[in-house]
């Protein structure tokens, strides 16, 4: 049975129609309305960004989803985890600073924010799963707490996982850093010939495991696969083993998904931004031209067929000469291997619906 996906484009005409507009539509037509009663705890799962990107997904559009949930009696908060990496959310109280100076403060969004794994990252609960890679996963214990969760993700590229969606979201998002470290325990980056000697890569390894020999970098032992000095590399010289390695990861970031959202049966939203499709993920502290022109926004209760249809769907466009995209620039070919030529992402989608995470097969309603 195919799962249903509602699309909203982003071309509008009117105040009626607007993007904030449509966004509560799609809340309506999800049936995320019937699945919030009065005074359940509301978890609104997002990204807030990190200090110097600017690709994340606007607080105005977080204000709508509160809104409803306020109109059903609930009781919504915003949150996310802390960061595996060094950076501006790698700890709650930097997090929480980086969310309000991001625009995510009351007075825009109507709902306090809650770090759901505390300042240090300790705070969590196992869930017990009994897949391939993992018995039990941690979950930050604030999500796990909430009675109901809606997922607002900002779909884009990911130079380890291919795209980063619903599934991602969950899987990260809902992890402390102990979680993180476990689903990214199978990658370790090696440095190829390219690497020029700047040092950015050190500068950026939460496990102070990179050091420079020679002209060179080089990663030692105390590596804990977060796979940051990835991206921060400014000529792409550190790489993971991509035939070995990513497959792996992959499959270990949908099980913490499957665990993410596992007591909640019935219970979670997911709401995917086809805007400012990025080639990296917002936790760069950067932002990328964009990949393809923006396309809409989709709602299900589905977070595998909600990926599956968001994958489609920027699949289809016309690619952006003028960005990371080196190739696949017409429609219908893959823009993320258009980037990440090394990268299936879509084992995320197959991957999840092999476990019971959802269905890669969906129906497209266009409101």
């Amino acid at each position: 049975m195919k799962s249903k996906v509602y699309f909203a484009g982003v071309h509008t005409q009117s105040k009626q129609e607007s993007l904030l507009v449509k966004v509560r539509r799609l809340f309506e037509k999800a049936g995320f309305e019937d699945m919030i009663s009065k005074d359940d705890i509301v978890a609104i799962k997002l990204h807030f960004g990190e200090k110097g990107n600017t690709a994340y997904i606007r607080p105005t559009y977080a204000r709508q989803i509160v809104d409803k949930i306020k109109d059903k009696g609930g009781k919504p908060f915003l949150t996310d985890s802390n960061t595996l990496y060094n950076g501006s959310r790698a700890n709650g109280v930097d997090h929480y600073e980086t969310a309000i100076y991001n625009g995510f403060a009351y007075s825009v969004v109507n709902a306090p924010i809650v770090i759901a794994d505390g300042i240090l990252s300790k705070n969590s609960v196992d869930v017990k799963i009994d897949k391939k890679h993992f018995d039990k996963v941690k979950i930050s214990k604030e999500i796990e707490s909430a009675s109901k969760m809606i997922v607002l993700s900002h779909f884009k590229g990911h130079d380890t996982a291919g795209f980063g969606g619903a599934i991602k979201n969950l899987a990260m998002g809902c992890a402390p850093a102990a979680g993180k470290q476990q689903q990214h325990s199978v990658v370790r980056p090696k440095v190829s010939s390219k690497c020029v000697g700047c040092e950015t890569c050190l500068k950026y390894c939460p496990a102070g495991a990179i050091s420079r020999e020679g002209d060179k970098a080089l990663i030692g032992e105390p590596c804990i696969g977060c796979g940051e000095c990835i991206p921060m590399c400014p000529v792409r010289a550190i790489n993971p083993q991509w035939k070995t390695e990513i497959p792996l990861f992959l499959e270990r970031m949908v099980e913490y998904a499957y665990g993410a959202v596992k007591n909640k049966t019935d219970n979670v939203g997911y709401i995917n931004m086809l805007m400012d499709i990025t080639p990296n993920c917002d936790c760069v502290n950067f932002s990328g031209a964009y990949i393809v022109p923006d396309i809409g926004i989709l709602a299900s209760k589905d977070p595998v067929a909600i990926d599956a249809a968001s994958y489609d769907l920027v699949n289809e466009q016309i690619g952006n000469i003028n960005s990371s995209l080196k190739c696949n620039h017409s429609k219908g070919l893959d823009k993320f291997k258009g980037i990440y030529e090394n990268i299936d992402g879509t084992r995320q989608i197959t991957y999840g619906e092999e476990i019971g995470l959802g269905s890669s097969k969906y129906e497209l309603i266009k409101i």
